[in-house]
C-alpha cells in the first residue's frame, strides 16, 4: 500500500523528469541560440524544481531536505543570472535571433 507522500513524491519526480526531457529535446532541436536558451531555462526551472521538490517530500523533514532547499535557493539565484549574462553576451557580440525565412505566399519555411 502506497502512502500519500509516496504518490505525491513520485508525481513530482516524474513531472520534473518530463520537463528535463522536454528541455533536453528543445536544446537539441531548436534553431538558434536564444530559442535553445529558453529550452535550457525550462529545464533549469520546472525540471529541477519539481525533481528536488519530489526528493524533499520523499526525504521528509531531515537534514537531506534542508540541503535540497539550499540547492533550490542556489538554482533560484544562479539560473536567471547566468541566462541573462549569456543573452547579454550574445547580443553584445552581434548575434541576432533567428526569425525564420518567409516564402512568397507568406507561410514560414521550416
Amino acid at each position: 500500500m502506497m502512502l500519500v507522500g509516496d504518490i505525491v513524491s513520485w508525481a513530482l519526480i516524474l513531472g520534473g523528469g518530463f520537463f528535463l526531457v522536454v528541455g533536453a529535446v528543445g536544446v537539441l532541436r531548436l534553431p538558434d541560440f536564444f530559442s535553445r536558451q529558453h529550452a535550457a531555462g525550462v529545464t533549469d526551472t520546472m525540471g529541477a524544481y519539481l525533481l528536488l521538490a519530489g526528493l524533499m517530500v520523499q526525504g521528509g523533514l531531515t537534514l537531506v531536505s534542508a540541503k535540497l532547499v539550499l540547492i533550490v535557493v542556489f538554482l533560484f539565484v544562479t539560473g536567471p543570472t547566468s541566462t541573462h549574462a549569456l543573452a547579454q553576451a550574445a547580443v553584445s557580440t552581434g548575434l541576432k535571433p533567428f526569425l525564420g525565412e518567409r516564402q512568397e505566399d507568406g507561410s514560414s519555411k521550416t
